[in-house]
C-alpha cells in the first residue's frame, strides 16, 4: 500500500490508459484484458494522475473545479484504492 505524500506525481502504471467514450459518455480505464467504466470523480482524479502534478495539486483543481473544499480525504482514499489494485503509482 502506498502512502501518498501531497508532493507525490502519481501516473497510470502502465500499461493502463483513459479513453473517453464519447457513446456512452464515460471515461474508461483499459487495461489488459478488461475494460474499467469509471464514474465522473474517478475519471476526473485519473486523468489528473499525468505524472506531472502532485497530489496537491491534483486536489486543489478539483476543489477548484467542484467548489468543495475538504476533498483531501476522498482524493487520497480513492488513489489509495486505485493503487491497489494496480492503476497508479508514484515516483518516491
Amino acid at each position: 500500500m502506498i502512502t501518498w505524500e501531497l508532493s507525490d506525481q502519481p501516473t497510470l502504471r502502465s500499461p493502463a490508459r483513459l479513453k473517453y467514450d464519447k457513446a456512452r459518455q464515460t471515461d474508461l480505464l483499459l487495461l489488459p484484458e478488461r475494460v474499467v467504466n469509471l464514474n465522473a470523480t474517478a475519471g476526473a482524479i485519473l486523468w489528473l494522475c499525468d505524472g506531472k502534478r502532485t497530489v496537491a495539486q491534483i486536489i486543489e483543481q478539483l476543489e477548484t473545479r467542484y467548489d468543495q473544499a475538504d476533498l483531501e480525504a476522498d482524493i487520497l482514499e480513492f488513489l489509495n484504492q486505485a493503487a491497489d489494485k494496480g492503476w497508479v503509482e508514484t515516483w518516491k
